[in-house]
């Protein structure tokens, strides 16, 4: 067991000590769900009004959507670091020790998850200004949304960073494919409302039930939560999918030593 905790927490902790002594990274990453949530929030909160949300304005509505976004960014800025790891050597050498591949992956996961959760609790500093009504054992379930999201982001973006070659194609990549689970998560409109087939399309989007289980408890109790059958379903999505994509994670770091392994051997 500490063959794979020991390695995966000093992997997560170079990753976290890494992002704090780049300033620019941290500026870079939340400042732009920062104001996305402050331009958009307050210029479309004068028309929004979808049924059955009286009273609550964009900016509220939109604010676990930043969260998301922030959680995104974060988690892709922080893998990206698999790359240029390789680039400098220091994956290799890691690959060389005898730990367990599964610690790699952990490792890197983690240390993208706590940078992702570092950076929204600064944003979660804002719920008193708008006066949510959160209960204590909702702010927990948030918590774990939040916990959940970072994981199945880095988890993702870790299986597609381990056979990327350069930065930049990694970078668009993952804004051609994690941006649109994003949009098309209910974080900037309702799922009611929208037509059919955009429905159909956000309810097997596995970020719109991240969404869920974030945005439910800040109005409802940790104990409604538990009872509420979509709070229910979006977890056990939600758990599917941090799971499936930490298995991918694994199995792209088993087929690049198995492709090392038949290097070796045909030299």
């Amino acid at each position: 067991m500490n063959a794979l905790v020991l390695p995966a927490c000093y992997l997560a902790h170079r990753e976290f000590i890494r992002f704090i002594r780049q300033p620019h990274r941290v500026v870079g990453s939340l400042g732009q769900p920062l104001l996305f949530w402050l331009f958009l929030g307050t210029g479309f909160s004068p028309s929004f009004r979808p049924p059955g949300m009286d009273g609550i304005s964009y900016v509220e509505y939109f604010y676990p959507g930043v969260l998301m976004m922030l959680i995104l960014f974060a988690s892709i800025f922080s893998i990206i670091t698999v790359i240029e790891d390789r680039e400098h050597g220091f994956l290799q050498g890691v690959l060389t020790a005898p730990v367990p591949r599964m610690a790699i992956v952990l490792g890197k996961v983690g240390g993208g998850t706590s940078i992702a959760l570092f950076q929204s609790l600064i944003l979660l500093l804002a719920v008193p200004f708008l006066d949510l009504p959160i209960t204590a054992s909702g702010l927990l379930l948030v918590l774990l949304a939040m916990v959940l999201s970072a994981l199945g982001y880095a988890a993702l973006s870790f299986a597609i960073a381990w056979t990327m070659k350069s930065t930049s194609g990694f970078h668009a990549i993952m804004m051609i494919f994690l941006m649109p689970l994003w949009l098309l998560s209910g974080a900037l409109f309702p799922v009611t409302g929208a037509p059919l087939w955009l429905q159909i399309v956000m309810i097997a989007n596995p970020v719109a039930h991240a969404l869920t289980i974030m945005r439910i408890p800040f109005y409802q109790t940790a104990a409604e939560c538990l009872s509420n059958p979509d709070y229910l379903t979006s977890l056990s999505v939600v758990t599917s999918w941090v799971a499936i994509c930490l298995w991918l994670g694994a199995k792209r770091v088993a087929h690049r030593d198995k492709g090392i392994s038949s290097v070796a051997a045909a030299s």
